[in-house]
């Protein structure tokens, strides 16, 4: 008769037994309690939002170009140094306001000013720009509402609400 193997009463060193650390389970296995990774929540904007900034991109590049070929012919006609130097002249105060217009779209976007109040801001620097975008945005900034709150204010009816009287009279108004 082959000997029967009875239970052994030793218990196994927790060594040996393999816990996985907290918040992960053995391979093959799903946690009830593991959430998928959750991504942080992108702005949405709308398609048409997209196509007017792309539109308006690509319109100001074509204007660009079209400026560049307007200088390239401009110097290619200079014959003389004088003539030379009064195109170059010329251009740099054409390269000056550009820049002075762009540096004046980016801060007014940045303090989110209309593009109306953005030429009206004054400095040369960026920080002078960027001082006078934050008080004119004070002045633009819409005033809060004195309250907040909607509908009914409870303490405007000085009398108790009985709500027994109001379905009686209810019942009364309905036949």
């Amino acid at each position: 008769m082959p000997e029967q193997e009875t239970p052994s009463t030793e218990e196994t060193p927790n060594s040996e037994v393999e816990t996985p650390p907290e918040g992960t389970t053995p391979e093959g296995e799903q946690s009830t309690e593991e959430k998928p990774e959750e991504k942080p929540a992108e702005e949405v904007v709308p398609p048409e939002v997209l196509r007017k900034k792309l539109t308006d991109a690509n319109a100001e590049a074509a204007n660009y170009r079209t400026k560049l070929r307007e200088v390239e012919a401009k110097l290619s006609e200079a014959k003389t140094v004088e003539e030379f130097e009064a195109a170059t002249s010329e251009l740099k105060g054409q390269v000056e306001a550009l820049e002075r217009s762009i540096l004046l779209r980016d801060v007014a976007a940045k303090y989110e000013l209309p593009a109306v109040l953005a030429q009206r801001l004054a400095g040369t620097t960026p920080e002078e720009l960027e001082a006078d975008a934050k008080e004119l945005r004070k002045l633009v900034a819409p005033a809060a509402p004195a309250s907040l709150r909607g509908g009914l204010d409870p303490e405007d009816d000085p009398d108790d609400f009985d709500p027994v009287k109001a379905v009686q009279a209810a019942r009364r108004n309905r036949y």
